[in-house]
């Protein structure tokens, strides 16, 4: 279904039914209050007057992990991981508690996407935690936002990992997914 401009009323015209149906009943069928499916959703607009439900989706890995690696990997739990219908972008949000166990060296966390859309996991988009100094600052917990336009559906994305060097640590890894 979709939405009609509503018809002008002309005075002594009678209104029908059809009318009603088309103009009135449908209208209010195309309403964020009709489209609302589940608590927690939001609406976006994705044409003139049309709109779609969203969902704010997050995950969570706990697990205290390490990689040497320099090149964007997985850990040995992988992910996390959200999957999200989107329309033509995405806010996605990286947290996690990240350490290095050499002065100088960083630990990186960001994400790749998959499914609609396929990017790789990226610098540029990367939360970035360096170490001056050992056993200081110690573990640091930040989070890095990203708005990054994305191919309409299914799009599934995935935290990834490196170190600039030394043995990079991470903990309490969070992605979350604000799709518009």
């Amino acid at each position: 279904m979709a939405w009609t401009a509503p018809m002008t009323a002309v005075a002594g015209s009678v209104f029908t039914a059809a009318q009603f149906n088309t103009h009135i009943r449908d209208n209010l069928n195309e309403t964020a209050a009709a489209k609302a499916t589940t608590a927690g959703g939001y609406f976006v607009s994705t044409g003139t007057n049309s709109l779609a439900e969203r969902f704010l989706t997050s995950d969570i890995v706990e697990t205290s992990e390490t990689t040497m690696s320099t090149a964007y990997t997985d850990l040995t739990t992988v992910g996390p991981t959200v999957t999200a219908m989107t329309g033509s972008g995405a806010l996605i949000i990286v947290t996690s508690d990240i350490t290095n166990d050499t002065a100088g060296q960083s630990g990186r966390m960001t994400f790749d996407v998959s499914g609609a859309t396929t990017t790789a996991a990226s610098d540029v988009r990367a939360l970035r935690v360096t170490i001056p100094d050992v056993g200081s600052p110690g573990n640091i917990r930040a989070s890095v936002v990203t708005s990054l336009a994305v191919n309409a559906g299914s799009n599934t994305f995935t935290a990834k990992y490196r170190a600039s060097g030394g043995t990079a640590s991470f903990a309490n890894r969070r992605i979350t997914v604000m799709p518009f």
